[in-house]
Parts: C-alpha cells; structure tokens; sequence
C-alpha cells in the first residue's frame, strides 16, 4: 500500500520521479506528489488529489520542476482522507526534513502530543507528517547526523513503515529506512533509483539491493551505503532481476489485467519448468526431499485474499492426493489466536508479494513454536522468503494489475507439484500415476490458450449483467473453492455485491436471497459431484435464477437447464481448478469494462497490503 520512489543523479528527477510513481500508482491513488531539489536550491513539493494524472498535469509532466534529486509518492489513505494537504511529501516548517511514508505508524498520536510540547505544529491529519518532524526533533535536539536522527525515530516508532527523507544540510542525497514495508534500491553510472517495486527499477538496471528490515540506507548520485539500528555501515550484495523490463508494461493490450489473464499459460509453464525439469518434480534446489516429506503429518496453510483461496483449492488436492490433514487459516486471524501447532506440521505461507504484512506476522508466529515454514512467493528476495525455511519462487513475472490472476494460477500449480510429489514420497502414487499427473499439469498451459481463445462469448454473456445488483457462485469441493476466487474477482473490479456458497448450504438461507433474474453462476467440474450440484442449481432457477453453468466438455445436458453454458478442457480433476478460474476471471474483467471502471485500480484497493 502506498507507492515510494527516489531519485538522485544527473537527469532531471521530476520526470523520472512521475514515470516510476505510473507503474506504483496500482499501489494507491487517493493522491500523489513529488518533492524535487535542485542543487543548493530549496526543496519544490508538488502535490495533486486524485489520480497521477493530476500532478502529470500540475507539473507539465515533470518538466516544470528543476533539479537531480527527488521524491516521490502515490498514496492509498489511512490517516487522514484523500486530500491535497494530507498527500506526500510532507514537510518541516523550515523546511529541514522533507519526506514520505508507506504502512501505518501505530503511536502517532502519542508522538504527536510529544512533538506539540516541543513547539511543533502540524497541518495535516496524517502519521507521516509525526515521523518527518520526529526526524527532524531528534536531528536538532542531539545535533545529530541524519542517520543516526533516523535510527532513534525508527527505534520510536511503533508500526509497519518505509520512509524515503530528504535533509536541508544534505543536497544530492536521499535517505531510506524500512520495517516490515518492502523497499528497494537500484545503481546505474552516477544514478541512484528507489522504489517500493523492483518493477519500477527494470528500465534502469537489473541489479538491485533489497534493504533490510529494521535498515537504512543513504543515497547518492551512483552510491549507496546501508546501515543497521546501530548506525553501524553493513555490506549488501546485489539481487539479479531476471523479469523482462517489458513484461511490466501493458504490450498493446488496454488493461494490465487482461494482459496477465493472456500470460497465464506462459507463466505457468515457467513455474513448472522450474519444478520438473527432466520429467520428474524436483524440490532439491528450495532443500525439500522426500524424506522430509514423508515426515510431515500436517500442513497448514496460511495467506490472504487470492492466495488464500488457492490455499483452499490445495487443500482438496493435497488430502486427496497425499492423505496429510490441511487446515487454511487466515493469516489475518491465525496471527491473533492461539493456534496449536505440532513439531511435525509445515506452515505453507502464500503471497504473491512476499510482503503481506499479515502472512509475514503468521510466519513468525510458525517459527516462534519452533515449526518448520515454506513460502510460495513471486518476488526474489521478499521478506516472507528471506525469513522462511524454505521457499518456492512463483515465475509470473511482474503482476501489476491490483487483481491477481497470474499469481493465483502459478501459486495454485506450485501447489499441486507438492500435492503430487507429497503422495508419491508416501507411496500413495505408483509411476504410471506419477506419470500421469505430471503430463497432466504440463497439459494446462495449452487447455487455458483453448479457453481464451473462446473469450468473446464471455464477453457477450458478461455485458447482459453489468447492471446487476447480486451474482452468487456456487460449487462443491474444489468447485467451491474456485467459486470464491470468482466471486471476489466479480467483486472487486466490478463493484456487484456476490457471493460465493457450498452448493449444499443453499438451502440453510442462502436461497432465500434469490429472487427473479439473480445471476447464478454454477461451477461443476467434478464429476462425482455434478448432478448434485446441478440439482441445486436448479433449485434456484425454480426460484428466478438466471443460470450459467462452467463445466467440462461432455456435459451438454446442462443446456436444458442454464441460460448460458461454458465449457472447459478435460482434465485431471484434480487440476480442474487452473482451467474453471479463468473463465471467471474475464467475467469479472468484462463486467467491469462494460461498466466502464478502472479495471487495474478498483477503488479502496492496493497491490501489496503491507498494513494490517
């Protein structure tokens, strides 16, 4: 949540400042600004309500803001509302510390009333304005260098936050610090590049240092140094990007998120190179071997949002295919709970930006009980897989559309792999099975091309309901699991109240909420639950419903009963799961475009949720 980028070199920073804040702004875009310094000169801070385009606009695309050094800033609001005073930067009333802020500082009140007992005041409702001038109230007091005033007021500070500050005394150099909120930093010949999204660094330089929790860092034109709570230097290697710079752009198409949609079966088969690459799935390069496997005797898997909901699906396959007990916990609760863990359980944390504040704090709890931990992450070099035992990368490349479609499809096949060769080390897959499952998932990339290739029925069925008021899915087993991820896809790029249910529950409430012309969307992939499912459908078509059926090829009967029906690849079902959400996902997409929303920023939502 929020997007931070920095600049110090040679080039004027304005523009680059804006052009990095475009591939943030998915991270908040309640409001933007930039703060520009230009050698000796004093600080400029521009700020704008509302969308970047605005401060784009203020700034003639950054061109009327001299200067080599500079922050920048798009916000997604916790203290205080959407607001040009409340926007970043923010700043000192002698103008002495300049800066902005992502995540949430929790003593900000208290702070506050400290630093009005010392003469400041403030003018704003926000918790950054409290660090910046806490900054500066250490700097003064203890005439301190900017370092060693950053350290005291990290150490102050309760809460989750990335800082980027500039110092009066100090042109040409940006200072950094972190906790928990991801930042990273990129070199070039006499350039220095900051951001909250190794994404933005891509059209610089590959080569980048990720700064550590509870670090700082300092800035200059081709130079970096990195200190701890100390104050102390601390050497740094450099973490190598692999993501094609052009993979983070949109490539012609007019959404980020039908860009991922259609890079969905490439990103699959990439993650599933990495995990069988001779035929056979291969965990030694993350250190797990079959022996370990064997010794596991329950998994928990913990995430959020989507990854939440691949936890889900995973559950079904891993029990099915393996027979280990699965439990899927919030992270949001299993951080707040006295949740009983064994000394042979493995915690699965899954996120797709490694830094989800809430799965982080559940990883920590896993390994306070001394229990083993494996995240399924996207980003190198991510807290959550710094801190974890063992980590299995995602290869989706840069997913910058708020709602994730090719981070759930790579986390969900990541999860397969291990429910297959969890059986298999347990003895409960021979290798013809083995054999099959793996042909199985090397087979998804192409059925999923099969189903985008079909998308223009979806698109004529979704713009019919673009003035819905209630959708609701409904599926058993994995079917259901797939549900909820099309329900919230529907949700929150859409604005439609849905919902997603058990089949079987309908009749304990849920259909008393049907009436004539509610949308039920009916996800029967398996087979040994279709005819249950599908008489539940038509239970609420008896009541109304307007029904539409994804189902598998084969099934033509369900045409006597749905309104609109569509149809999926066989496939393992296993595995259904990959091919059932991608049809939900361009119903979502195109529900939304016909409604004529912002589909890659859907409002009240960031990216990364690095707050609680």
């Amino acid at each position: 949540m929020c997007g931070i980028v920095g600049y110090v070199g040679f080039q004027q920073a304005a523009p680059i400042l804006l052009q990095g804040l475009s591939k943030l702004e998915y991270r908040g875009y309640d409001s933007a600004g930039i703060a520009v310094r230009d050698g000796e000169k004093d600080i400029k801070v521009v700020k704008a309500r509302g969308r970047l385009q605005s401060l784009c606009d203020k700034t003639d695309d950054g061109k009327a803001v001299p200067g080599c050094t500079g922050i920048g800033h798009t916000r997604w609001a916790t203290h205080g509302e959407p607001s040009e005073t409340n926007a970043h930067p923010h700043i000192t009333d002698d103008e002495n510390v300049t800066g902005v802020h992502n995540g949430i500082i929790e003593n900000y009140q208290e702070l506050r009333e400290k630093l009005q007992r010392h003469g400041y005041t403030f003018y704003s409702q926000t918790d950054t304005e409290v660090a910046i001038k806490l900054i500066d109230y250490y700097y003064k007091k203890y005439n301190l260098g900017p370092v060693d005033a950053i350290t005291r007021t990290m150490v102050r500070v309760r809460g989750s936050y990335a800082l980027a500050v500039m110092f009066k005394d100090y042109p040409g150099q940006v200072y950094a610090a972190r906790k928990e909120s991801p930042m990273v930093i990129g070199l070039t010949e006499g350039e220095a590049f900051l951001s909250s999204d190794v994404s933005v660094l891509l059209s610089h330089t590959r080569s980048v240092y990720y700064v550590g929790n509870l670090e700082l860092a300092c800035m200059s034109a081709g130079e970096v140094h990195f200190y701890n709570l100390d104050g102390d230097e601390v050497e740094k290697q450099t973490t190598e990007i692999t993501w094609d710079a052009a993979a983070a752009e949109k490539g012609g198409f007019n959404h980020f998120m039908m860009k991922e949609i259609f890079e969905q079966p490439v990103a699959i088969e990439n993650t599933l190179k990495s995990l069988i690459p001779d035929g056979a799935i291969d965990f030694s390069a993350q250190g797990i071997d079959d022996d370990y496997l064997k010794s596991v005797r329950r998994i928990v898997i913990t995430a959020c949002g989507s990854a939440w909901h691949v936890g889900m699906s995973a559950q079904y396959v891993i029990e099915q295919l393996a027979r280990i007990p699965v439990r899927v916990e919030l992270a949001s609760e299993l951080r707040y709970r006295n949740m009983i863990f064994d000394k042979d359980d493995l915690v699965v944390i899954i996120s797709q930006s490694g830094e989800t504040a809430d799965s982080l704090a559940a990883l920590r709890e896993a390994k306070e009980n001394g229990i083993k931990t494996l995240a399924v992450v996207n980003v190198l070099g991510s807290t959550i897989a710094r801190e974890a035992d063992m980590v299995i990368y995602t290869m989706a490349g840069p997913e910058i559309s708020v709602a994730t479609t090719k981070a759930y499809s790579t986390q969900l096949v990541v999860m397969y792999s291990l429910a297959v060769q969890m059986g298999k080390a347990r003895g409960l897959i021979d290798d013809t099975a083995y054999t099959h499952y793996i042909e199985e998932l090397r087979a998804l990339p192409g059925k999923i091309e099969k189903i985008l290739e079909n998308k223009e029925r979806l698109q004529w069925f979704a713009s019919k309901f673009a003035g819905a008021h209630d959708v609701f899915f409904i599926g058993r087993g994995i079917d259901y699991a797939v549900s909820l991820e099309g329900s919230l896809k529907m949700k929150e790029i859409s604005y439609i109240h849905s919902e997603a249910y058990a089949a079987g529950e309908l009749k304990h409430g849920t259909i008393s909420l049907i009436e004539p012309g509610t949308l039920v969307i009916g996800v029967m992939t398996q087979p040994a639950l279709y005819e249950k499912t599908l008489s539940n459908m038509i239970e609420c078509k008896a009541r109304g419903a307007y029904l539409m059926a994804l189902t598998v090829h084969g099934k033509y009967e369900i045409e006597d009963s749905a309104e609109f029906a569509f149809y999926i690849p066989k496939c393992d079902p296993a595995f259904a799961g990959s091919l059932a959400v991608i049809p939900l996902q361009l119903m979502g997409y195109y529900v939304s475009v016909a409604k004529g929303l912002d589909v890659d920023k859907p409002r009240n939502l960031a990216k990364s949720v690095t707050v609680e």
